[in-house]
């Protein structure tokens, strides 16, 4: 019969060798993730291209027929011009999130890892974080953000200003 202390480290090996094969597939589940995610992110920006371009292929056509008070039927910009927007809730859902987290950021600025959370969005994920900082950048793009110093995102000075004045006054209910 075998001693105790053989069959005791017979199953430390065997453990041993479950550890490293499950590490081993974890590594190999972790690479497929983060290309999976690549994949993603290509994709979701392919398509934000796409969506953009069929918009501005339809501007011309509305500009020589003229300025329409209905909301256009089919697809539109992920996000419109801030000139061309009647408010924040022209646009997408994601969108105000990230408008609201900047307001509530203040002066001192929305960073990309700030904004993956607001999204809801791994913060831990370098693609996720480049994601967030893709969008901060589409809303400078569009007048909606400023990029005060590298990676530091606030609301332009003119919004802060209204936005500071409608926290000053009171809700009268309306």
């Amino acid at each position: 019969m075998p001693s105790m202390r053989a069959v005791l480290e017979a199953r430390r090996k065997a453990a041993a060798v479950r550890v490293e094969e499950l590490e081993a597939e974890l590594e190999r589940v972790r690479a497929d993730l983060a290309d999976a995610e690549e994949v993603l992110r290509r994709r979701v920006i392919g398509l934000e291209q796409y969506l953009e371009a069929l918009a501005e292929e339809e501007e011309p056509a509305l500009v020589v027929v003229g300025v329409s008070r209905r909301k256009p039927v089919g697809p539109r910009r992920a996000v419109p011009h801030r000139e061309n927007a009647a408010g924040v809730e022209d646009l997408s859902v994601d969108y105000q999130a990230v408008m609201a987290a900047a307001t509530e950021a203040g002066a001192g600025g929305l960073d990309a890892r700030r904004t993956a959370v607001v999204l809801g969005w791994d913060s831990a994920s370098a693609s996720r974080v480049e994601g967030a900082r893709a969008r901060l950048k589409r809303l400078v793009e569009r007048g909606w953000l400023v990029e005060a110093k590298p990676g530091r995102f606030t609301l332009p000075a003119s919004r802060q200003a209204h936005d500071a004045g409608d926290a000053g006054r009171p809700d009268d209910g309306s």
